[in-house]
């Protein structure tokens, strides 16, 4: 069976319909329709083209539902009870296909048996898009999963990849697709994500591109839909393949599918997967890993200098800011992009961080300046404080007075110009307060410290940490304690490493040796207890966010049971650091000393 004339969505409608062999025009069927007299139409079908119930409703419905009557062609597909038709095609379509050598008598029922199913099955699909169009999405959507269950039960080994109808390939395809937006729009997260998985594990024999925008589709709704999919189930698990944790791990897997799909070549490049890959593996500190996959991306994707920015923030992400400022160098060569305002401000940003480069930071920065004009003026004021961060850490290394007198007014000159352009940016207070205080201007690093804490609601540890060393700067070691006591009651038991070795030093200066040891021995349960959850597979900029270290700890140990004269602790401290450091100076001086 056949109809001729245009899909749907076109703007001519059908005029003609064909079946097994005999054409027949649609304008009288099309008037009979007009009149509300849907048997009469069915009886002219049956009659002209020699088809069963099912077949002339299907057909009816149809040409309804291109007509635009979506009530019409609703009121004709309810007629069609989908398992007698099932029931009808079954023997046929479940007998194994033929061989190749010929096609044999008995092979001619079966196709007109598959373009029957084509039929059937096309009219309960469009019949899921009347609902749909019509605002009735939770009927749309069970109608759509009755197509499924129906191929389903013909085809009980998956759809054969021969001998199938092209128009039922077509109508499985899309229904495919269809069901899990049906039940996203309906609000029925936990069966979207049942349609999605079975859609991808079961056989439906869909193409690439199709496949493609399913996994596309699922990877999307596990990252934002908010809702906990939970691991497939275990029927659905093959033995000894990973399983997803949860919905970022899953993501990510059908993503990274889609980013290998592309590479072999079997789909289009859709820039869209890598956007949302890189959102999903940044919210898992895992850039080292997106930097792979930006890698291996075929040349002419991305223009080379977006490629070598993208790669840069990965790498810079990761803790490798040596990689990635080789390549910000190469991206702001002459022959490049050198007023690339994106790459001046990483670079500069990257610079800020190590006294020896801050010099070349400081250039980028003043570069970046100059270009932040027009629509780009608003980041003058990011560039203004990368500067002050450079030269900031550029007078540490500086030899003469003068010079270092120069830069440090500078630095304070550049950050109170941020302040004018970011009025809003409570880290520009932060950075302030700590040029102060490297500067020994402790009321004016005080006043920076609580303007901080009371813009971020005391939310930020950092703010807490400052406030407690410019106290402590001060010799109000006791307002320091109060301070940092204040903030371990408001951070998590994870979060406290910093705070804690800030504590013990305050006890240290308050000599309170004792208390001291105490705070180091819950320091280094807390330290331990982070490497054995994050293992090997941690990455640099998290141990470097922490600012203790496990060998620190030892070594402070060590020193104080040392003013103790407790000689025995502190050789099994000395030989716990010497298991993480060989080589340390710090540690040969302690040993020196006793």
């Amino acid at each position: 069976m056949s109809e001729s004339g245009e899909n749907e969505g076109d703007v001519e409608f059908v005029r003609e319909v064909c079946a097994n062999g005999v054409c027949m025009k649609t304008s009288e069927v099309e008037a009979k329709l007009d009149k509300g007299n849907i048997e009469e139409a069915e009886s002219s079908l049956r009659e002209g083209l020699s088809l069963n119930y099912e077949e002339a409703r299907a057909l009816l419905g149809r040409l309804e539902y291109q007509r635009g009557n979506l009530e019409g062609a609703l009121r004709v597909f309810d007629g069609i009870d989908l398992q007698v038709a099932i029931q009808r095609l079954q023997p046929s379509l479940s007998e194994k296909p033929s061989s190749k050598k010929g096609r044999t008598k008995s092979d001619v029922p079966a196709s007109a048996s598959q373009h029957a199913a084509s039929l059937v099955l096309e009219a309960i699909y469009l019949k899921a898009k009347s609902l749909q169009k019509l605002g009735r999405l939770t009927e749309a959507a069970n109608e759509c999963k009755s197509v499924l269950d129906a191929v389903e039960s013909i085809f009980h080994q998956g759809i054969p990849d021969v001998q199938v109808d092209n128009r039922l390939q077509e109508t499985v395809s899309q229904a495919v697709e269809l069901l899990p937006e049906l039940w996203k729009q309906a609000g029925c997260n936990q069966e979207a994500i049942s349609a999605y998985r079975r859609a991808l594990l079961s056989q439906w024999n869909v193409d690439n591109e199709c496949c493609a925008r399913i996994q596309k589709g699922f990877a999307v709704f596990l990252l934002h839909s908010g809702v906990e999919a939970g691991p497939p189930s275990l029927a659905s698990q093959v033995e000894g393949s990973y399983v997803p944790k949860n919905n970022l791990e899953e993501s990510i897997l059908l993503l990274m599918i889609l980013m290998r799909k592309h590479h072999l070549g079997k789909i289009k490049w859709d820039p869209s997967v890598m956007e949302h890959l890189s959102f999903a593996l940044t919210l898992c500190s895992q850039t080292s890993i997106l930097a792979k996959q930006f890698e291996e991306i075929m040349p002419g994707v991305f223009p080379r200098v977006d490629r070598w920015y993208s790669l840069a923030l990965c790498y810079s992400g990761a803790g490798q800011n040596k990689a990635a400022l080789n390549l910000l160098r190469k991206s702001l060569h002459k022959h490049e992009q050198p007023d690339d305002l994106r790459a001046l401000l990483l670079a500069a940003k990257i610079c800020s961080e190590d006294s020896h480069i801050a010099a070349e930071g400081a250039e980028y920065a003043q570069r970046a300046i100059s270009n932040a004009q027009g629509k780009d003026e608003h980041l003058k004021g990011v560039g203004l404080r990368m500067l002050g961060l450079c030269l900031g850490k550029q007078f540490k290394i500086s030899k003469s007075d003068s010079e270092r007198s120069r830069l440090q007014s500078e630095a304070l000159k550049s950050l109170n110009r941020a302040i004018s352009f970011e009025h809003n940016n409570p880290d520009l207070l932060f950075d302030l307060g700590v040029q102060y205080a490297e500067q020994r201007n402790l009321s004016a690093a005080l006043r920076c410290a609580k303007q901080f804490i009371d813009s971020t609601g005391g939310s930020l540890l950092k703010g807490w940490r400052l406030l407690a060393l410019v106290l402590s700067a001060q010799q109000r070691f006791s307002e320091a304690e109060l301070v940092t006591d204040a903030a371990l009651d408001e951070t998590t038991k994870w979060e406290q490493g910093p705070l804690l070795r800030l504590k013990a030093k305050l006890k240290i200066s308050q000599s309170k040796p004792m208390d001291a040891i105490d705070t180091y021995r819950s320091l280094l349960a807390i330290i331990q207890a982070q490497r054995k959850s994050f293992g090997p597979h941690r990455s640099v900029s998290e141990v470097e966010d922490d600012k203790v270290n496990e060998f620190e700890v030892w070594h402070g140990l060590a020193n104080l049971y040392s003013r103790l004269s407790h000689w025995k602790d502190v050789e099994i401290c000395l030989e716990k650091a010497r298991e993480l450091k060989q080589y340390s100076a710090e540690m040969l001086h302690t040993e020196g000393k006793n």
